[in-house]
């Protein structure tokens, strides 16, 4: 089986939704052109980190710019993945929510970011998830991460273990670290077996400047795409049936030892001196 996948790798003007949804309008358009069957977009697109206003910002799932993206990928048929600002009534409180929409327009899964980066001051406006869950898709099992995950091998594994064999990730990832986010994509690819499909904004903020360098990453982890640090649609095909043949050749997952060293104390970093 085959899934052509698209990367919408855009800048993002700073809480004007409107502006956004223009240029994610013209890359639905651009995706469905060239027949792709998913198109995945970064990290809080309709807003970037414009969290001081997180609370106005931000929609219930399936209102607002939630809506929107429905809309646009039932008028493609095209799946669509990213980020955006939700608003939890019951919480009364902000989430970076990533959801993927299927090409008929309903929602397939969502995923609320559990790892919240105090460097561009989430952990001050938003709230966490707690649930790291796997979902089918037309292409089988997948998952959901967002930008900061990519650096706690643990939820990846997780994902694996749970089955997925397609790890969707919107980012805002500053440029002065694009060779950890180069480095990290590959590393969760090959040791979980598994397609990696990231997508990076670029441009820049009132705080950073961010990288690019979106990637499909199969699950030898070879790149498969990569894109520079401008604006950019991204087109990949991938053959699923990859992932059987890598982890039949190669049964890592068959062959842990969790036993001996699953993570099941405190770290040994948080003793006093270390």
């Amino acid at each position: 089986m085959e899934i052509r996948v698209a990367i919408g790798q855009m800048d993002i003007a700073l809480g004007d939704a409107e502006t956004n949804l223009r240029t994610v309008q013209n890359l639905a358009a651009q995706a469905a052109e060239q027949q792709a069957d998913l198109l995945v977009l970064p990290e809080l697109w309709g807003s970037g980190y414009d969290l001081e206003r997180a609370s106005e910002l931000a929609d219930e799932l399936n209102t607002g710019l939630f809506s929107a993206v429905a809309s646009l990928a039932r008028h493609h048929k095209l799946a669509i993945c990213g980020s955006l600002l939700e608003w939890d009534v019951e919480t009364e409180r902000a989430y970076n929510t990533a959801t993927l929409y299927d090409a008929d327009g309903s929602l397939r899964g969502t995923y609320r970011k559990i790892h919240l980066i105090g460097l561009m001051d989430e952990d001050r406006y938003l709230g966490a998830g707690d649930a790291a869950p796997t979902f089918e898709t037309p292409w089988g099992l997948g998952a959901l991460s967002i930008c900061y995950d990519l650096r706690f091998p643990e939820l990846f594994r997780r994902f694996a273990l749970d089955g997925a064999g397609l790890v969707l990730m919107p980012a805002e990832w500053p440029v002065q670290r694009i060779e950890h986010w180069r480095t990290l994509l590959k590393a969760r690819a090959i040791e979980n077996q598994c397609f990696v499909v990231a997508c990076n904004r670029v441009g820049a903020d009132r705080a950073n400047t961010f990288g690019g360098r979106s990637a499909v990453i199969d699950p030898r982890g070879n790149v498969l795409a990569e894109a520079e640090d401008t604006p950019d649609l991204l087109v990949a095909t991938l053959n699923l049936d990859l992932l059987a043949e890598v982890r039949d050749f190669l049964p890592v997952f068959r062959d842990r030892r969790p036993e001996v060293y699953a993570l099941d104390h405190e770290p040994l970093l948080r003793e006093e001196g270390m």
